[in-house]
Parts: C-alpha cells; sequence; structure tokens
C-alpha cells in the first residue's frame, strides 16, 4: 500500500511502519548528502518570516491520490488539516470492505476516533518558528497507518514546503516536499 504523502510503499523493508515518510535507508543517501555537503535543514539566503509556512500544500503524489493541507497559524504556532483529498472515496476492493465510502481515520489507535473524516482531520500540530527559516518542535499524524511521528519543516523555496518526519532522533525519519497550492487551482477542485 503507497502512503497518500510521498508515494513510498509502506510496510516494505527498512521503511516499515513510518507510514508518510518511511524509515530512512541510511547507508549511501546519509553519506551521498555528508560527501556532497548537503543538508535538508539548510538556512534559505534570505530571511523568512514566521507566517511563511501559512497556506494549503499539496502533498507529493501517490497510489492514494494527492492531500492538500492547510497549514494556519494556531497562537503562537502552527497546525495543519487536510482540506481536499484527490480521492476521497475508498476504491472498489477496499480491504476494509468500505468501497464507495468517504475515507474515515481508521487507522487511528483510538477506537473512538476511527469514524472521523479524514477532510478537516488535524494531521500537525504544533509547528514553532525558530527565527531561521525552520519549523519544528511539531507532530505530524499519518491517517494511512494510525502513526504520528516527531516532525520540523523548512522552506525549499516560496512554493516548496521540506517537511521531516521521524522518530526519536532527526536521523531517523524521511523527508518530504509539499507544493504550494495556488487560490485558483484550489477553488476549481473545490469539494473533492
Amino acid at each position: 500500500m503507497q502512503s497518500m504523502w510521498d508515494g513510498s510503499r509502506v510496510g516494505e523493508g527498512a521503511r516499515a511502519g513510518l507510514g508518510c515518510f518511511g524509515l530512512l535507508p541510511f547507508g549511501w543517501l546519509l553519506l551521498g548528502a555528508l560527501v556532497l555537503g548537503l543538508s535538508p535543514f539548510a538556512e534559505a539566503d534570505s530571511p523568512v518570516s514566521a507566517d511563511a509556512i501559512v497556506g494549503v500544500w499539496a502533498s507529493a503524489p501517490s497510489s492514494d491520490g494527492i492531500a492538500h493541507v492547510e497549514i494556519y497559524r494556531n497562537g503562537d504556532g502552527f497546525d495543519g488539516r487536510i482540506v481536499w483529498l484527490e480521492k476521497p472515496r475508498y476504491r472498489a476492493g477496499d480491504r476494509g470492505g468500505m468501497a464507495g465510502q468517504t475515507k474515515i481515520d481508521r487507522e487511528n489507535p483510538d477506537p473512538q476516533l476511527r469514524d472521523r473524516p479524514l477532510l478537516g482531520l488535524k494531521i500537525l500540530d504544533g509547528f514553532e518558528f525558530d527565527g531561521e527559516g525552520t519549523w519544528g518542535g511539531a507532530q505530524i499524524y499519518d491517517p494511512d497507518s494510525g502513526k504520528t511521528y516527531r516532525s520540523k519543516a523548512w522552506l525549499e523555496g516560496p512554493d516548496r514546503l521540506g517537511l521531516r518526519g521521524y522518530l526519536g532522533i532527526s536521523l531517523l525519519g524521511r523527508n518530504t516536499v509539499w507544493t504550494r497550492v495556488q487560490d485558483s487551482i484550489r477553488s476549481t477542485q473545490a469539494g473533492g
């Protein structure tokens, strides 16, 4: 099963159990990044405002389609919720017997929360801006697996948001990139 967040295959090899981000296959990727001097958390060349993260972002494509996540200010921090799903209903032959029904939070570890619709579901909680171009201290919830991970984010440009989900320390995680949704695109797709 592919995660709707990054297109990776969930439950295979080293990435098992990390849903929307998969477990970073250290080895060659980490070594290559270190040799080239690349860092996914490099500072931007220009100052970034805390509110630069605010907006609607499209997840990376996968077999479950694309999701749009609205990131919004909540007090001193930032949260995010799903506002649009490319495929809002379960497919024919759904393993849970829910073909044609609206997608819900059925993988949630709390049985009382499994009936919540994915549309409108809060999946990002508590991003705090560090003043240097990174938002951290957050949690990201993966509705495909029902798991919650620590998370940080940074802008890779005005319309590209880098995200890292991880367990424990940041090295044990995976990056993905979301793209800002322009208002004209979002308005033509309203209603999913």
